[in-house]
């Protein structure tokens, strides 16, 4: 017990020092008026905003419209000898940087919106193909037996069991593929796909801290955001008692 309280204690002290760091860099940038231009050139600013926005909505859509009907096909008993290659695939491209995957995209697609949007969307497969299937393979094996059981065809037992019963993992995935994605769509600058990624390699070339951390702040308030909401859809849309179970595992 004695124990118990002391992991609390200091979780919580590291929560207060974390907020403690926070408010001292703001005070800090505030202070040197590091936050001038997001005020000062604001209609830039919100151009640069929309195409971030639109680099990670565009590209996580078109991840989420391929990898979930994938991660479910995958766990058809048909094609359940095909998952160690495709897994293995989804995991390869993940493990290529995504300044390389920028840079093949170059090659084939040339530079551009388009460019960026097809890097970020094969980045952004894998988290939610492979939430997917670990989500489905989780499910109990005598709850499907006993839907067969019921007579449910294959259709009935995807969306009234299956798919209900891995919403929680489905949804982790898809919120860890947004937020990867607004991290690194900044780099879509690279490829002049723009983004806020334009502002932050602006400071490091020109070793302005006023266009790096008016770039990079908003970037990581969007993620912070784009999770916080993500998480709600998560307690609307699952059950208490999946998110339970999930918690548990």
């Amino acid at each position: 017990m004695n124990i118990r309280q002391d992991l609390i204690t200091l979780a919580n002290i590291f929560k207060i020092s974390i907020f403690a760091m926070i408010i001292v860099f703001f005070a800090w940038a505030i202070k040197n008026q590091y936050f001038n231009y997001i005020f000062s050139d604001s209609s830039t600013f919100l151009v640069l905003l929309r195409q971030h926005i639109a680099l990670v909505v565009v590209s996580s859509l078109l991840a989420l419209i391929i990898a979930l009907p994938a991660g479910i096909l995958i766990t058809r008993p048909s094609f359940r000898k095909a998952e160690w290659f495709v897994s293995n695939i989804a995991n390869l491209a993940q493990t290529i940087p995504s300044l390389a995957v920028l840079a093949l995209m170059i090659s084939v697609l040339g530079i551009g919106f388009k460019t960026a949007v097809f890097a970020l969307f094969i980045y952004s497969i894998l988290p939610i193909f492979r939430n997917t299937v670990a989500g489905i393979d989780s499910i109990d094996k005598n709850l499907i037996d006993a839907a067969k059981g019921m007579g449910m065809k294959p259709y009935q037992i995807l969306f009234r069991i299956e798919l209900p019963n891995s919403a929680y993992s489905i949804l982790a995935g898809i919120r860890t593929a947004v937020v990867l994605n607004i991290g690194t769509a900044a780099l879509a600058y690279v490829i002049g796909g723009g983004g806020l990624g334009v502002w932050i390699f602006t400071g490091i070339q020109l070793f302005d801290n006023g266009f790096l951390i008016s770039g990079a702040i908003p970037v990581t308030l969007l993620a912070i955001l784009a999770d916080y909401l993500l998480r709600k859809l998560e307690n609307v849309i699952v059950p208490k008692g999946s998110r339970r179970i999930a918690k548990t595992e």
